[in-house]
Parts: structure tokens; sequence; C-alpha cells
């Protein structure tokens, strides 16, 4: 083993001697305080968006509910008319005389139920149109509330 001989300084002495200690402990404090206000950010928007879709399925569950009611009881409303009507062509068969007179009625009912059927279903159409309306905007509502705050926030 050769000895190293010549000049030797001790670590303490090496380093730079302009070098502050606390200044990288400020900067890792800062940087950490930068983080924490970004986290908190985040979860809060994550939060509040949560928030927002809860209302939004809640409301859609409320009009869903509303609307399937309505779309009962027009169903239900045109049953009821088609019974009645269908009880009353036989009463009105039962009263016939003659064939002619049979064959007159059977053709007039056919005639006034097929124009009730039509007018039913386009009731039944508008019903169900707007009540998909209804159901999805909620949903939708709250999407585009998203897609805004997210063009905001880029």
């Amino acid at each position: 083993m050769s000895k190293i001989t010549g000049n030797t300084e001790t670590i303490e002495n090496a380093g730079s001697p302009a070098f502050d200690r606390s200044r990288p402990v400020e900067q890792v404090r800062a940087v950490a305080e930068q983080g924490l206000e970004r986290s908190k950010e985040a979860f809060s928007k994550l939060s509040s968006g949560a928030e927002t879709t809860q209302k939004a399925f809640e409301s859609t569950f409320e009009m869903t509910k509303t609307t399937s009611n309505e779309v009962s009881q027009q169903m239900i409303a045109s049953l009821r008319a088609n019974a009645e009507a269908g009880f009353t062509h036989l009463e009105a068969l039962v009263a016939v005389k003659s064939p002619s007179e049979f064959l007159e009625v059977q053709i007039a009912f056919l005639h006034k139920q097929i124009e009730k059927s039509a007018e039913q279903a386009k009731v039944l159409q508008a019903l169900m149109l707007r009540a998909t309306e209804d159901v999805s905007k909620p949903i939708k509502d709250a999407f585009e509330m998203a897609l805004k705050e997210l063009k905001a926030a880029a």
C-alpha cells in the first residue's frame, strides 16, 4: 500500500463558501405547497363535478318517473276508449236487422277505429318524444357545463 502525500483538506472546507443550506429547504417547501394547492383545486373540481352529476341523475330519475306515469296514463286512457268503443260497437251489432246494415255498422266502426288509432299513435308519439327530451335534459345540461369548464380550464 502506498501512502498519499500532499496537502489534503477536510470535507467541510471543500464545499462552496456561498452555499446556503436553507435555500433548498425553502424550494422543496414551495414545491410541496404548490402540489398541495393543486391537489386541493383538483379535489374541489372533482367534488363539484360529482355533486353536479349526482344532481343530474336524481333529476333524470325523477323526470323518468313523472314521464313514465304520463305515458302509462295515456296508454290506459287509449285502452279504455278502445274498449268502450268495442262494447258500443257490439251493442250496435246486436241491434242490426239486415246484412247490409251489419256491413254498414262494421265499416263505420273500422273506419272510426283506424282514425282513432292514428290519432292515439300521434299523441303517444308526441308524448314519448317530449318524455325523451325531458329525461335526457339534466344529463345533457351537466355534460355541456362540464365541457365548458374543461374549455375554460384549458
